[in-house]
């Protein structure tokens, strides 16, 4: 079997695994991630958006959106884990990481310069930044991704847009683009992505994204999606 079909079926089994057994322990977690097929080179950032002061958007039942992103977030992160990855998250916490400013605009701005210092500094680093998006139509729907313009970071938004569309929005028409006016997304010099996971204030997706079970899949699916990516790198 080719190469990519070996990794198509790895992945579609862990999924499945993680789907049915989402409570699994410790212990089947470290017995799956000492049987991968090879080796992992990269090191996953994962960047819960927003956090402390700065919560973001509000959802249409009052949340902030940082309170989605760490929780989706550290999904991701343990589903990394068991797929055998190393792992950075820019925050674990509801806070902000800056290190200088008096004001909150300039708080802000150290946030993003942090977040960007600790992607630059991460040997075959690899991005994916969590949000969550807010219109004035509460009608809008659907999850989005945007990418950087460094190497394999449109090629890895495609995959990971087609997955999302696949998996969990099947009636959505978005499209990748590339993100401009995203401090983070303009400054990293690894690969990266950003995906608005869906949209606070559409009712009927802001209760899917509040809702433990599809925050796992969303997880199973941004993992899987990225794995594959960098199995071909």
């Amino acid at each position: 079997m080719r190469r990519g079909g070996r990794w198509v079926w790895f992945y579609a089994l862990t999924i499945a695994l993680v789907l049915l057994a989402a409570d699994w322990g410790s212990k089947a977690v470290t017995v799956a991630a000492e049987n991968q097929p090879m080796p992992r080179n990269h090191c996953i950032i994962i960047d819960p958006g927003h956090g402390g002061e700065d919560g973001g958007a509000i959802s249409c039942t009052g949340l902030v959106e940082s309170t989605y992103n760490l929780q989706i977030s550290l999904r991701v992160n343990d589903l990394f884990h068991l797929l055998g990855y190393q792992t950075k998250m820019t925050r674990t916490k509801d806070t902000s990481i800056y290190t200088t400013g008096q004001s909150l605009s300039q708080k802000k701005m150290s946030d993003l310069k942090e977040r960007v210092r600790i992607v630059n500094e991460t040997d075959n680093g690899f991005l994916v930044s969590i949000h969550q998006n807010n219109f004035s139509d509460s009608q809008s729907s659907g999850a989005q991704v945007f990418y950087a313009a460094t190497e394999y970071s449109k090629e890895a938004a495609e995959q990971m847009q087609t997955a999302l569309k696949a998996q969990l929005n099947p009636q959505s028409h978005r499209s990748i683009k590339k993100s401009t006016g995203i401090y983070l997304m303009e400054h990293i010099q690894r690969p990266g992505i950003l995906i608005e996971c869906g949209f606070l204030s559409n009712p009927a997706e802001e209760a899917q994204l509040r809702d433990p079970e599809y925050q796992k899949k969303l997880a199973c699916v941004i993992a899987s999606s990225i794995s594959q990516s960098l199995s071909n790198t």
